[in-house]
């Protein structure tokens, strides 16, 4: 690929100041050179337009992506909600991977570079390989007995070991996914988080909480009337904590949700910020009308935040500019830069990929988003997130992958 650059009203590099009127050189795939034009070639003018790294959604369940609204109705509660989940999966008439490759498509319409996706047991390789689209792919595991727990063990090793993965350096990288505390075992979270990368929801509705604390509520009332119920595979554990040092043996862990982490939780977080990750997901949180969400805590406590979208069966679209949108309405007094980061680098650090993503830095990959902004006066951070200007090109390893202009 022969050397170009792009100029922009603003370049956003996230690790360092906007420029104004701010280029980029890319050459064979990556950033060359930033606040220069070194390609020998007039630079592409973008226009009125803040140009930012691909941002990064941690956390999705792109099985859904064909859902025109979300499951069920906003305010449910969780247990109500699963059983909507469920009885979606049971009327499914066709592989999830149509609705995979639809999600992907998506995504990147929407400005997302690498995604961190779950994948259930149907899971198959093709729509990622067809996408220029960056992946860590988590296995989902659910067992509550030792028997169960021993096959879900087996099929992750056999998943994560697949030559899908074999290259270090591909786009698609495997982890594991314990899916919650009220499907998972203890000893499974445990087993499992020695396998490599974990992500595991944690902390997600009152009725979780319940369940640990009390092993009683709605959450039980589920589990009997699936006849999956068993006193002994809540033993040992009666609080997130227990979960999150059970996690923290992992290589690297996204807790996913921790709508109601305490402080204790958080510090825990903290304490491990190089290897453990908190992943807000906004408009999922907003959808179950939960309490509010302790993101000015977690990040004075100084945990990793990162976001994530979910899935369109709790969310109207895959979009993390709207997700970082809504935190910038929602929580009004944080510095935009701090949600703008969230969006890109923290996300990438969260899934271990911000040697090559994330930011617009000299080596790494050529992964771009032009976002048209509106009029004012506000720094370009305030005018990305504050107006609801819509993105306009995408490009992925300097591959111009999505445009709605000539370039």
């Amino acid at each position: 690929m022969s050397a170009f650059a792009l100029r922009a009203r603003y370049l956003l590099p996230v690790t360092a100041q906007p420029m104004a009127g701010g280029v980029v050189t890319i050459a064979d795939g990556r950033i060359v050179a930033v606040g220069e034009n070194t390609s020998g070639k007039p630079p592409i003018d973008l226009g009125d337009v803040a140009l930012l790294p691909g941002l990064v959604n941690c956390h999705s369940h792109l099985e859904f992506s064909d859902l025109a609204t979300p499951l069920g109705r906003p305010g449910m509660s969780m247990p109500d909600w699963i059983r909507c989940v469920l009885a979606a999966r049971s009327e499914r008439t066709q592989a999830s991977s149509a609705a995979i490759a639809r999600g992907i498509d998506e995504s990147l319409e929407c400005g997302t570079t690498l995604i961190g996706e779950i994948a259930t047991s149907d899971w198959t390789p093709g729509p990622f390989a067809a996408s220029p689209l960056d992946a860590n792919v988590y296995f989902e595991l659910m067992a509550l007995s030792a028997e169960r727990q021993q096959m879900q063990i087996e099929y992750a090793c056999t998943q994560i070991r697949s030559d899908v993965f074999a290259d270090s350096s591909a786009r698609l990288s495997a982890g594991v996914s314990p899916h919650a505390p009220y499907t998972a075992s203890l000893d499974m979270v445990r087993e499992a988080a020695l396998l490599g990368p974990t992500a595991m929801h944690v902390a997600e509705s009152q009725e979780e909480l319940e369940l640990l604390a009390c092993r009683s509520g709605p959450f039980r009332d589920l589990l009997s009337q699936r006849g999956l119920w068993r006193v002994d595979s809540f033993a040992t554990s009666r609080r997130p904590l227990e979960y999150l040092h059970a996690l923290a043996i992992a290589p690297r862990t996204l807790v996913i949700h921790g709508n109601y982490l305490d402080h204790e939780e958080l510090a825990f977080l903290a304490a491990r910020r190089a290897t453990m990750s908190l992943v807000y997901c906004p408009r999922t949180h907003h959808f179950f009308a939960h309490e509010a969400y302790p993101l000015a805590v977690a990040l004075n406590q100084g945990v990793r935040v990162a976001l994530g979208t979910d899935s369109r069966a709790s969310n109207p679209d895959l979009s993390l500019l709207a997700e970082m949108r809504f935190v910038a309405r929602e929580f009004n007094h944080l510095d935009p830069k701090i949600i703008l980061a969230m969006g890109t680098i923290a996300g990438a650090e969260a899934l271990g990929r911000d040697d090559a993503c994330g930011s617009i830095e000299v080596g790494k990959q050529a992964d771009l988003v032009a976002v048209n902004l509106g009029c004012g006066q506000e720094s370009p951070e305030e005018l990305l997130l504050a107006h609801d200007g819509g993105i306009s090109s995408v490009w992925v390893r300097g591959e111009l992958v999505r445009c709605s202009a000539d370039l």
